[in-house]
């Protein structure tokens, strides 16, 4: 299987502009344990305010203001909701 675009995003949001891909790849990258690639960011000013991302080696994580944390991953219509979801909260 070779990986899958399932979405991309690029468009103004808000104050700035939310960006990214969700792919679907045919082994998880570790140590996230489904086979969803991602990496969403809501951009003010050229600077990330909010993004959500599994890269190689951290697993499933986000990170809003500068603060990064765990992300629970459970499909990808969550992840969109919740991304938009913590987008909003930095808005008001």
């Amino acid at each position: 299987m070779k990986a899958r675009l399932i979405v991309r995003i690029k468009e103004a949001y808000g104050h700035g502009s939310v960006e990214g891909v969700v792919w679907e790849v045919p082994a998880p990258a570790q140590p996230s344990t489904h086979r969803i690639k991602y990496r969403l960011v809501y951009l003010v000013g050229g600077e990330r305010v909010v993004g959500y991302d599994n890269e190689r080696g951290k697993g499933d994580h986000k990170h809003i203001r500068g603060t990064q944390a765990a992300y629970a991953f459970k499909d990808v219509p969550t992840l969109i909701r919740d991304f938009l979801q913590d987008v909003q909260e930095t808005e008001s």
